[in-house]
């Protein structure tokens, strides 16, 4: 493995670290403002907090800036927007630990996905998909053989971050990382911004109240992470990236068992494990 490649890897291990316990704040910062208020917080300040940084990098480069960042920038956006929501909506009604290995389902997706395009699916890979099934059934499904209604949320929107995983493989050796996460940024922000302006009731006082979980998931979630996933992917396959990214499920689960006393029944900690045997099978 080359420098550049396990500087990729070390990055993606921050940004899954820094994800999984931040699924403990996504669920506290519920307890005061609705899921699409926090949404457009929290990316609002993911943005702000890149804004110096972007205009420090503009200001020492030669280049002329890519005009397709923003087309880029826009579609990673609304994907970024479809998988928050989703998450954001779900959370309330299911664990952090349970959110977290469920929305580290997309690392069976994107190669399923990347199939339709053509590109060769290895047989480990279905197997470890195949395992992945299974411990998904045993964490989240019920005694009646009904998936609970967060789990079914929160899996929706591992779709949408398979896809997002795909965009930013495509797009991030393009264009500058930081531009194009200050506008995937912006446009998840104000998507999230006009849905909650149309069904919650924003008050300035929630927010407050929401606030430590709002700067944790804005500048740490957001600002920092993002950006980590945006430039780590410069360098590797997203196949490869899905991988190390899905571990924030194990981060989930121990911030939901350290911070909120979660705790996982024995058929769901066996699906856990089948899950996470299923994410290292394709390596």
């Amino acid at each position: 493995m080359n420098q550049t490649t396990l500087r990729s890897n070390i990055l993606l291990l921050i940004t899954a670290a820094i994800w999984g316990f931040a699924f403990v704040f996504q669920r506290t910062g519920m307890e005061h403002v609705g899921p699409f208020t926090f949404n457009a917080a929290r990316f609002a300040l993911g943005t702000l907090s890149l804004l110096p940084v972007w205009w420090w990098l503009n200001s020492r480069s030669t280049e002329k800036p890519s005009s397709n960042v923003f087309y880029y920038g826009s579609v990673a956006g609304i994907f970024l927007f479809c998988g928050s929501t989703f998450q954001q909506v779900g959370i309330q009604y299911t664990t952090a630990g349970k959110a977290g290995f469920i929305t580290g389902l997309y690392i069976v997706i994107v190669p399923i996905i990347a199939l339709f395009f053509g590109q060769y699916t290895r047989k480990e890979t279905w197997i470890g998909g195949a395992l992945a099934l299974i411990g998904l059934y045993l964490l989240s499904v019920t005694d009646d053989l009904r998936l609970e209604y967060g789990d079914t949320l929160v899996l929706i929107g591992s779709f949408f971050w398979a896809g997002h995983v795909l965009i930013i493989a495509k797009y991030s050796p393009k264009v500058s990382a930081i531009s194009l996460s200050v506008i995937q940024f912006a446009v998840c922000a104000l998507l999230s911004f006009a849905v909650a302006l149309a069904t919650e009731t924003i008050e300035t006082t929630s927010i407050i109240q929401a606030g430590e979980a709002i700067l944790f998931t804005g500048l740490l979630s957001v600002g920092v992470a993002y950006t980590l996933q945006v430039v780590a992917q410069q360098n590797v396959h997203p196949a490869h990236a899905a991988i190390i990214l899905s571990l924030e499920a194990l981060f989930a689960a121990i911030g939901g068992w350290l911070l909120l006393n979660e705790i996982l029944s024995v058929k769901a900690l066996t699906g856990c494990g089948l899950m996470l045997t299923g994410i290292l099978f394709l390596r």
